[in-house]
C-alpha cells in the first residue's frame, strides 16, 4: 500500500537519546494514522507510539510516557520518534507503519510496515 524505510537507529548509552525517522513514499500520506512498533529478539512485537492524520493527537505504550515523542510532517511526508532517557530494556528493533483510523494501537489495524532499524541501548 504505502512503502515506509525506517532511519536513524545505532548505539547508545543508558540515559542517552536517539531520533528515529520514517519515510513514506505515497501521495495519500495525511489519510493515514502512523505508529511505531518495536521488537526484541525473543519477544513479541509490542505498540510503542501513534499519531493521527493530522498530527493533533498522540498515544503511548505506558513505558515510554514522558521519555518518547512522536511526531509527523505531513508535507514531508514523514514521521518521527524522538527518543530521550534511553534504557536498556528499549534496546530493540524499532518498526513504522501505517493505518486507517485516528490512534490505532494494535498491529491487525496497521496495513503498510517498514523493514526496521535497529537500537541498542547499552549499560
Amino acid at each position: 500500500q504505502v512503502q515506509l524505510v525506517e532511519s536513524g537507529g545505532g548505539l547508545v548509552q543508558t540515559g542517552g537519546s536517539l531520533r528515529l525517522s520514517c519515510a513514506a513514499a505515497t501521495d495519500t500520506f495525511s489519510i493515514y494514522a502512523m505508529g511505531w512498533f518495536r521488537q526484541a529478539p525473543g519477544k513479541e512485537r509490542e505498540f510503542v507510539a501513534t499519531i493521527n492524520p493530522t498530527g493533533g493527537r498522540t498515544a503511548y505504550v505506558d513505558s515510554v510516557r514522558g521519555r518518547f515523542t512522536i511526531s509527523r510532517d505531513n508535507a514531508k511526508n514523514t514521521v518521527s520518534l524522538q527518543m530521550n532517557s534511553l534504557r536498556p530494556e528499549d534496546t530493540a528493533v524499532y518498526y513504522c507503519a501505517a493505518a486507517f483510523g485516528n490512534l490505532p494501537t494494535t498491529e491487525l489495524l496497521y496495513r503498510s510496515w517498514g523493514r526496521g532499524t535497529q537500537v541498542t541501548v547499552s549499560s
